[in-house]
């Protein structure tokens, strides 16, 4: 067939077209496609372009999304009450005894290792330099300022404000700036800073007996040797040093020393002490009086372990019902918003959508265009016209009430969608989607070929 018997059945076909569609007509038959209009019920209907200048200012209006219940960002927390170490026990009773032989158990060689923090120790987090970035972190400058620590807990962990609990107990402090560092990185915070410990109080030695100032020596960073905690109790209070002793209670066993051969061994002297040693400068030989000491040191140590699990079974226990009345009321949140008993904000889609519904806006948040377009699956662009995008927003401003604003977007060029991302939603907005002229084409044909045959098999 050439161009002209082409052009000729087109225009036989067009005007076939057109005399069904006026026949439907003539028979009272028409198709009626939604479209955005100039006007609704005497009301204006503005059409906007959607440009980054009109969306600056369709984003410009209030809008406060809706929260979830403060129990959704509660915490059961974490918290427990640390006990004080208390007195050294009373000086036990020294007997005045004649020469005896005493015996030689000295203490075993302890291998050095790198001190590890404990509960109760205090570390500070100190700047290399003044103006760290550390000083991002909400209360920290002040704390450095004033070098103010953070106490290990009896969970083993320092609270840090902003950034939360980090686990710090058995830990060298090496080991504890590298576990620092990963926290402060991951809370996208310049890790500049050092870890120090201020404050030695998980581990001690205990010193009593004969000695000028009895008292607990904590174990440092640098190890404690016997001659060390000694001279740190203000030295030995000996007159006679041949009726003298140095006893030390290890892991249920008792050393004993004789202060004149203690005095002559300089690696005696030189030995390492270790967390939970009692060290006890007797001038007897009564090894009773002596043990009574220690087993009074057990006692304490015991009675602060048992006050401590007790504290944090009571703990452990609050955490566990706070805990689960912030899920029952989560829960409770969770069961009325599914019932539709809660208040929401909607955006309506309707036109050429793969879904016609409602779009709840998020909590806490905006939602673009594109959010609430995709999140419903989209639309179809064989029905739908790209070129005829509609968000219509209803005006509240004085003077203005009633009106409709209708932002135009035009996707004839995917390049455009880019815009949908920055258009922010607002409750009650409707997206609507006008047809493909061919749509409206085929769906007018649709139904008008039926309405003609029944016409024609009435006779009309």
């Amino acid at each position: 067939m050439g161009s002209n018997g082409s052009f000729a059945f087109a225009m036989v076909k067009r005007a076939a077209v057109i005399g069904l569609l006026t026949l439907a007509s003539a028979c009272g038959v028409s198709y009626i496609s939604p479209s955005v209009q100039k006007e609704v019920d005497g009301a204006p209907v503005t059409v906007v372009p959607m440009t980054m200048k009109s969306i600056a200012a369709a984003n410009a209006s209030t809008y406060v999304p809706r929260q979830l219940p403060a129990a959704f960002f509660a915490a059961a927390g974490t918290g427990g009450t640390m006990y004080g170490a208390g007195a050294l026990p009373s000086q036990p009773y020294i007997p005045t005894e004649g020469r005896k032989a005493m015996d030689f158990r000295p203490l075993p060689d302890a291998a050095r290792v790198p001190y590890r923090i404990g509960v109760g120790d205090v570390v500070l987090l100190a700047t290399r330099s003044s103006g760290s970035t550390i000083e991002q972190l909400s209360g920290l400058l002040a704390a450095q300022n004033s070098r103010q620590g953070y106490t290990v807990r009896d969970d083993g962990t320092i609270a840090i404000p902003e950034i939360g609990s980090v686990a710090l107990a058995g830990l060298t402090v090496k080991e504890a700036e590298d576990q620092l560092f990963d926290v402060l990185v991951r809370n996208q915070i310049d890790p500049s800073f050092s870890l120090e410990v201020a404050e030695f109080n998980s581990q001690r030695v205990a010193v009593g007996g004969a000695v000028n100032a009895a008292r607990l020596v904590p174990i440092t960073l640098n190890p404690v040797t016997l001659g060390e905690a000694i001279t740190a109790a203000g030295g030995m209070a000996v007159k006679d040093e041949e009726f003298a002793s140095i006893r030390i209670y290890r892991d249920g066993t008792l050393y004993q020393i004789p202060v004149e051969i203690f005095k002559d061994r300089p690696d005696l002297q030189k030995k390492v002490l270790l967390g939970g040693d009692a060290v006890f400068v007797d001038t007897t030989y009564d090894l009773d009086r002596a043990l009574a000491f220690y087993e009074s040191q057990l006692s304490v140590i015991e009675m602060r372990s048992a006050a401590r699990a007790q504290a944090l079974t009571m703990l452990q226990t609050e955490i566990e019902i706070r805990r689960s009345a912030l899920d029952e009321q989560r829960s409770t949140f969770q069961a009325l918003e599914d019932l539709g008993a809660t208040d929401r904000d909607y955006v309506y889609l309707s036109g050429e959508v793969n879904n016609q519904a409602r779009f709840a806006l998020p909590y806490g948040q905006t939602a673009s265009l594109a959010d609430v377009l995709y999140g419903e699956g989209g639309f179809d662009t064989t029905t739908g016209n790209p070129r005829e995008i509609y968000v219509l927003r209803g005006t509240n401003a004085p003077g203005k009430v009633g009106q409709i604003l209708a932002y135009h977007l035009n996707a004839e060029n995917a390049a455009a969608l880019i815009v949908a991302t920055r258009f922010e939603m607002r409750p009650n907005d409707v997206v609507f989607i006008e047809e493909q002229p061919i749509t409206k084409w085929g769906r007018a044909l649709q139904q008008v070929f039926p309405t003609i045959l029944q016409a024609a098999s009435r006779g009309i």
